[in-house]
């Protein structure tokens, strides 16, 4: 169900992407869209949720009224429905690595891991490029280092698209494939305490672009780059 809210004391920006973090916290709250422009915001829930809880959740500056109180139940999409987008990046990665090999004498499973890789971190580092500042909110929300320190939720862009580009080029694969499992080991903490908490948040692996729900699907992400990257240093070894 979607309710449509006026929210008064917004100044900046800034006072958006408060409001909008504050509401996103609230459980059973699904999708959060806050417009400084009309101030207005558009909460998306499981179930309704009183007021007076959206009011707590604010900073007392912020004032939350409705405004609007159509409730519009959503179609249940299936779980194909919901993953599509994720689903059809990992099958056309896939292809892509067993195309390069074809015409190898044998399947060699360390290239075809660097190369997933490769083609992992690129594509998933150009869905959030495409919203930067979008992905930053929604990563903050969930990943222990990003609530600590804002910023490196916009340098995990940055790290993903470096190492995406390492892989390709096979740059120093040791150095890569641990640079890349200490990075996935600790994304994963935020992943793991969200899904087993029951929150319902965004999953920003594809950053703001597409509205994936945080669930096992992202823990299985992060958990196979770890897996293949720690695969991998132990080869090397």
């Amino acid at each position: 169900m979607k309710h449509t809210y006026q929210i008064t004391g917004m100044t900046c920006s800034s006072c958006e992407t408060k409001v909008k973090s504050a509401l996103q916290m609230i459980e059973n709250v699904t999708e959060v869209v806050v417009t400084k422009a009309d101030n207005s915001a558009t909460i998306t829930m499981n179930k309704h949720i009183p007021l007076s809880d959206l009011q707590q959740a604010l900073d007392p500056k912020y004032t939350i009224s409705a405004i609007q109180f159509n409730e519009t139940e959503e179609l249940a999409k299936s779980w194909f429905e919901t993953y599509k987008p994720i689903l059809l990046i990992f099958f056309y990665i896939s292809l892509v690595v067993v195309l390069v090999q074809i015409n190898s004498e044998r399947f060699n499973i360390m290239m075809a891991m660097q190369y997933f890789m490769a083609g992992f971190f690129l594509v998933f580092s150009f869905f959030k490029f495409l919203n930067l500042k979008g992905f930053a909110e929604s990563y903050v929300m969930y990943d222990v280092f990003a609530k600590r320190i804002p910023i490196w939720a916009y340098l995990y862009a940055f790290i993903e698209v470096s190492l995406g580009m390492a892989y390709l080029i096979n740059f120093n694969p040791l150095v890569t494939n641990i640079f890349t499992f200490t990075v996935m080991s600790l994304s994963i903490i935020g992943v793991l305490q969200s899904v087993f908490n029951k929150r319902k948040i965004q999953c920003a692996c594809l950053g703001a672009v597409f509205n994936l729900p945080m669930s096992t699907i992202t823990i299985i992400e992060d958990a196979l780059m770890i897996v293949m990257s720690g695969y991998i240093i132990i080869n090397i070894f």
